[in-house]
């Protein structure tokens, strides 16, 4: 007899195979030892995890008759492991393993990136969560399910469904000045995967350094050495990327953030995004351009895509990280016409493409207006938690100098030299329960020029009253004789 052949058949007979597979072993030891090994083997199995909690086991008739042994023999270890808390039953309701495995095995751990213990969290990098549009996606998925042609539901184009590149055309073209041919958009499971598929086929063609932003991201450097590429930190000036150590580097490829420099703020200028894309040229280059925030700004004028200027040396990146939510994991990737057929393939053989239905649901929420109204609602709740760190700063930090909050979910605050050192203070504010990272913690090229600690701030993730709350903590961990 085998699992797939055991008596009973239909619903429940996975459960008997299941059980007919583990306990086999108790039911051929000897006559007088064989209730003892049952009630070991069942044991046994619920400790390990074999049998989890909350699993059905068969019936005493159908279990016995598959291990071959009397109902009374099954009748008896299962009452026994129930005294024991192994198992539970109920009256017509079966018997189930019990609590008892919550004592003997420890649950998965949780690695997602948190900051314990904080009372207010400052680090930059997350949207509010409370703010994602669960009713309009909830009807999306609604909609999507019911209307989704089956076949859709098979190994997707790994370039991305149709409809939804499509979509995102249509809004990066509008939104963000992009030159978005929807045969040139590779949906992907954020930035960060689109990171790692261009650095995998630069590499593959020879080119084993990019230039990075110094001060920039860290996850960049990440990224692109797990595709083998390393990077060549390269300095900023008040007007972008400097050019003169980028010709210097030797690089043919650099990592940008032009529409808001993180973490800096910096909006690239007019001149300096035509001598970066002159540079390109001249090189037979390639700008890497992240958008991670591009559809947040609030006292000037939206700042359009490099891409728009060069769509065969810029290849361009964006994702619903910051306007819907991280775990989301949607992102899309254009890139020049000379890489697509080998990022198509990578990602092909990466795998096998996006999940369509996640893709037919964000090109639902695209299509009927959705994201854009969830884009506003955020501009606004972003802009008055932007105001609130400004004036929260002014009042418990007078003389500081803030920037970088024209646009985007952070702010640099740079603040009076009195401060110093930034050790002393960022300990400070740590005892108090604050979470904060300062300018030096991204990259080679410190806080700047001049005395003072000067800090990177994320707002959007906290309500007003906390980020007055966070302030108010900062400047009392640091007050002069609190220290």
């Amino acid at each position: 007899m085998t699992p797939s052949t055991a008596p009973g058949g239909g619903p429940g007979s996975a459960e008997r195979s299941a059980a007919w597979e583990l306990l086999l072993p108790a039911a051929s030891a000897p006559a007088r030892a064989r209730g003892r090994a049952l009630q070991a083997a069942l044991r046994d199995a619920v400790r390990s995890g074999r049998l989890a909690q909350g699993t059905r086991l068969p019936s005493s008739r159908d279990l016995a008759a598959d291990l071959g042994v009397s109902r009374g023999l099954v009748t008896e270890a299962y009452e026994q492991l129930t005294a024991e808390g192994y198992l539970r039953s109920g009256r017509g309701a079966g018997t189930w393993v019990g609590d008892a495995v919550r004592a003997t095995r420890p649950p998965a751990r949780d690695l997602a990136p948190r900051s314990p213990g904080a009372r207010v969290d400052f680090v930059a990098g997350s949207p509010d969560l409370s703010l994602f549009p669960r009713p309009a996606w909830a009807a999306a998925q609604r909609s999507v399910l019911t209307e989704l042609p089956h076949d859709h539901l098979g190994y997707p184009d790994p370039r991305g469904l149709p409809r939804l590149r499509t979509a995102l055309a249509e809004l990066l073209t509008r939104r963000r000045g992009v030159v978005a041919d929807p045969e040139r958009i590779v949906v992907v499971s954020g930035v960060a995967q689109a990171s790692a598929l261009l650095g995998g086929v630069l590499h593959a063609r020879g080119t084993h350094t990019v230039g990075v932003e110094d001060p920039g991201s860290p996850q960049h450097t990440a990224l692109y050495a797990s595709a083998g590429v390393g990077t060549v930190p390269l300095p900023l000036d008040e007007e972008g990327l400097a050019v003169g150590p980028l010709r210097a580097s030797g690089v043919r490829a650099v990592v940008t953030t032009p529409a808001h420099q993180f973490p800096t703020g910096i909006a690239y200028s007019a001149r300096r995004r035509t001598e970066l894309l002159d540079w390109a040229r001249s090189v037979d280059g390639l700008v890497l351009e992240d958008d991670y925030d591009g559809d947040f700004r609030y006292d000037r004028a939206p700042v359009g895509a490099l891409q728009g200027l060069d769509a065969e040396h810029v290849a361009y990146t964006g994702s619903v990280s910051k306007s819907l939510a991280p775990g989301l994991r949607l992102g899309w990737l254009l890139v020049p016409e000379s890489l697509m057929d080998e990022v198509v393939e990578r990602k092909r053989t990466t795998d096998l493409g996006h999940p369509a239905l996640d893709q037919a649901v964000f090109a639902r929420f695209l299509e009927h207006g959705d994201y854009d109204r969830q884009l506003r609602l955020c501009q606004r709740a972003y802009r008055e938690r932007r105001d609130a760190l400004v004036a929260a700063l002014e009042e418990h930090f007078p003389g500081s100098r803030v920037s970088g909050i024209a646009a985007g979910l952070h702010a640099i605050a740079a603040l009076p030299a009195r401060y110093d050192p930034e050790e002393r203070f960022l300990a400070a504010v740590a005892e108090a329960g604050v979470s904060v990272r300062p300018l030096t913690a991204y990259g080679h090229a410190g806080g700047g020029e001049g005395p003072g600690v000067r800090l990177v701030l994320g707002y959007a993730h906290l309500a007003p009253a906390r980020i007055r709350e966070g302030v108010r903590l900062m400047a009392g961990a640091v007050r002069p004789g609190g220290r």
